[in-house]
């Protein structure tokens, strides 16, 4: 019985999974046109990296709020109105789009409306996931998490890359807008096999933010894993804000997309990997091991305007990066109890992904003011501070192993 009610939970998951799937795709497709139509529009790293950095704000700074709601409330519906409602930002900039083009400040307003509802997702949907799984199917379900997170960068950029060949921005904002509607089905459909939990009326607002708070800070291998993954998302978001201008300095949105796909087929391989194995053990080794890979092979992506250097470079660089986040979402998941898991996930989203924000925020003005002080195009600059960002990746992931309470992460039991 106990078998065949797992079986039925996965199931429920692998449902959920693929409604994400389809949303992570739609979003890719959003999020690749933008890039470029930006970028043709100003010729700016520093307005590509503006609008990424508008579009995770929200994201970061309502997490925790997000992440409460997320244990008191139904998650499942959550999700519904998170993936629906951040459709209304995807509209306002194809409405923009018809009426004659879209500015930069009106794609930020659009970006900005759907960040803030897609903010109520993430914690709702990783404490999903614990509420369908056991622990010991943690791993294989990361790693199918991991490949639809990686779809984005996959499948979206090749396609994306193909339909602006033909068409114009606006038919990948539809195809966006449409996917919204499917994942809300999925979810619908899975809600009504999940038992809704008792919200904790009983508990104030910010009481609930304290414990969630106290979860991972009691915890202190949690908070200091959590402090360094705030560093390395730190040079992991410069990579990912000046990647496109470096190739879109010296190629097409066709190439761009094309290299992408190449790329990103690094992530599909290790997510497919871990979706059918899992990692048994080690792993703190693991992620240290895969995250000096991945800075090492930054260093050789900005090194040379070569296409299909770059995309060597950027399948082994991709490829690491599911190793790495299982590794962190098993060793912080094993040690939170299941009842907290909403209200830390909040915390844990807005400490790590910190570095994101400085590196959104500098990244393209760094590049950009480079490029003007040493007289070099915008893409040659962006890959002066990749290789940079990839030395500095690569030594913090060696100290890891010399924190004793990340060590003594992976002495608990799954």
């Amino acid at each position: 019985m106990k078998n065949k009610l797992e079986k039925s939970n996965f199931g429920k998951f692998l449902l959920l999974w693929s409604g994400e799937l389809i949303s992570s795709v739609g979003g890719g497709l959003t999020s690749f046109g933008l890039g470029v139509y930006i970028f043709q529009l100003t010729g700016s790293a520093a307005s590509m990296a503006l609008v990424t950095l508008i579009g995770f704000l929200p994201t970061l700074l309502l997490s925790v709020p997000a992440g409460v709601l997320a244990d008191r409330y139904d998650r499942r519906v959550l999700m519904m109105l998170g993936d629906g409602c951040s459709a209304l930002g995807i509209i306002y900039i194809l409405i923009c789009m018809m009426n004659g083009g879209a500015s930069l400040p009106q794609v930020c307003i659009g970006v900005f409306v759907s960040s803030v509802f897609s903010s109520l997702l993430e914690p709702s949907y990783r404490a999903t996931v614990s509420d369908l799984l056991t622990k010991e199917q943690f791993s294989k379900a990361n790693g199918l998490v991991s490949l639809a997170g990686s779809a984005r960068y996959l499948i979206s950029p090749l396609v994306a890359g193909l339909l602006l060949h033909v068409s114009d921005i606006k038919l990948l904002l539809i195809i966006d807008i449409s996917t919204f509607i499917l994942t809300v089905i999925s979810t619908a459909v899975v809600k009504r096999g999940i038992e809704t939990k008792k919200s904790e009326n009983q508990k104030s607002f910010f009481v609930s933010m304290k414990e969630g708070w106290n979860a991972v800070h009691s915890r202190p291998g949690v908070f200091m894993l959590i402090l360094v993954s705030a560093i390395l998302t730190l040079f992991l978001g410069v990579f990912q804000i000046l990647a496109e201008p470096l190739i879109l300095a010296f190629a097409d949105s066709k190439t761009l997309g094309i290299g992408e796909t190449i790329c990103a087929s690094g992530m599909l391989f290790s997510s497919l990997l871990l979706g059918m194995r899992g990692i048994k053990r080690n792993y703190v080794k693991v992620l240290q091991i895969s995250l000096t890979l991945a800075g090492l092979f930054m260093i050789g992506f900005g090194i040379w305007e070569n296409i299909y250097i770059i995309c060597g470079f950027g399948f082994l660089f991709f490829a690491m990066l599911p190793f790495a986040n299982n590794c962190l979402d098993y060793l912080v998941r094993t040690n939170i109890p299941d009842e907290l898991q909403g209200r830390a996930w909040g915390f844990i989203g807005f400490l790590s992904q910190i570095g994101y924000v400085v590196a959104y925020g500098g990244g393209g003005l760094l590049a950009d003011l480079m490029a003007g002080v040493l007289e070099m195009d915008v893409g040659r600059s962006a890959g002066v501070v990749i290789i940079f960002s990839g030395i500095c990746l690569s030594v913090t992931a060696v100290t890891i192993s010399k924190i004793k309470s990340i060590q003594a992460l992976s002495k608990v039991k799954g």
